[in-house]
């Protein structure tokens, strides 16, 4: 039986899960959550996570949430993908992950979502939209200097870890959605996170992981949207 069971939603933050298990090879089952009916603010769901929030990864039948602690465990409990504890690159690795999960992460759900944090007026989603876009753009440029400064596409140089795949995902929402105005990251601009997204997009488990979401090539550079056939997006 399978030890890992990930509850996802097409190009939602799921699939940065779906491709940290494909980069493991483990075995793992997944469970669609159909957001086109709400189906994780149910009461059932919401016994997973009481948050309403996608992903929820059952480990050992325990529903982890959150997407960077769900990416840390499994990247520890199979050795691979982070930095050991004690490792003299482990506090920089730790840092650049929760600064993508508790900096870039956060200000991409205000972009794709605005009405849940300032009300529907439509100055205040206008005014809403300039400052996160600026906020955005300078989350950028800090990630393109840390890319400029490794000697290979990885904050490691050749080696690949969680924060390189929780980024490239990251990358590739900010030039698909909002659907209503895409593109805000265009890569030609940052040479070192197009040698990440190039990297990445080459790794055959980014493909089954993508794949597996009705997401065709290109999957990070010139990102495509998914094809609607595992239901609503992000």
């Amino acid at each position: 039986m399978p030890t890992y069971t990930l509850y996802f939603a097409p190009d939602n933050a799921s699939l940065v899960i779906r491709v940290v298990l494909e980069e493991l090879g483990v075995v793992y089952d997944t469970v669609a959550v159909n957001r086109t009916v709400k189906e994780q603010e149910s009461e059932t769901y919401r016994k997973l996570n009481p948050n309403g929030l996608i992903p929820v990864c059952m480990i050992d039948g325990e529903p982890i949430f959150e997407t960077a602690a769900i990416a840390l465990i499994l990247a520890e409990r199979n050795g691979h993908l982070a930095p050991k504890p004690g490792d003299s690159g482990r506090p920089r690795f730790l840092k650049w992950l929760f600064f993508i999960s508790n900096t870039i992460h956060p200000d991409l759900r205000q972009l794709f979502y605005p009405k849940k944090y300032v009300g529907r007026d439509k100055d205040m989603l206008r005014a809403h939209a300039i400052i996160t876009r600026e906020r955005l753009c300078r989350h950028f440029d800090i990630l393109e200097q840390l890319y400029a400064g490794s000697g290979g596409p990885y904050i490691g140089n050749d080696t690949l870890s969680i924060v390189d795949i929780y980024a490239a995902l990251c990358l590739r929402w900010t030039q698909v959605y909002p659907m209503s105005d895409p593109g805000l990251f265009r890569p030609e601009n940052y040479p070192s996170l197009q040698r990440l997204l190039t990297a990445m997009q080459s790794r055959p488990a980014v493909a089954r992981a993508f794949e597996a979401e009705g997401i065709s090539a290109p999957y990070l550079l010139n990102a495509s949207p998914p094809d609607g056939t595992m239901g609503s997006p992000v």
